[in-house]
């Protein structure tokens, strides 16, 4: 996650409270999505951004998990996402995701 996604996923969790925070990741590789999603639950991996230490322990999913895809439209996943749904990896990407959920 850039360091200026990072400042605004903090100043919106601090604004508005991490229950009322939702990240929704739609990285195309289990990996960089695990990255994502750690950094906005424990923190900054790479201590590199303003979320290096800090725990949001926010709520984070992927696009492709069944949670996020049963609660969008049909017809939009099906424009928004379904074509890259067929590339991905999705089983790993929804592994590495409940992981950092876990972890979290």
């Amino acid at each position: 996650m850039d360091l200026e996604n990072q400042k605004r996923v903090k100043d919106l969790t601090d604004k508005y409270g991490k229950e009322n925070i939702l990240v929704l990741i739609g990285a195309a590789e289990a990996e960089s999505a695990g990255l994502a999603a750690e950094t906005v639950t424990v923190g900054d991996p790479t201590f590199a951004g303003c979320l290096a230490g800090v725990s949001l322990g926010l709520d984070v999913y992927h696009i492709v998990e069944d949670a996020i895809k049963s609660a969008v439209s049909e017809e939009v996943y099906e424009e928004q996402v379904s074509m890259m749904e067929m590339v991905l990896d999705c089983d790993e990407i929804i592994k590495e995701m409940e992981t950092i959920r876990q972890q979290a």
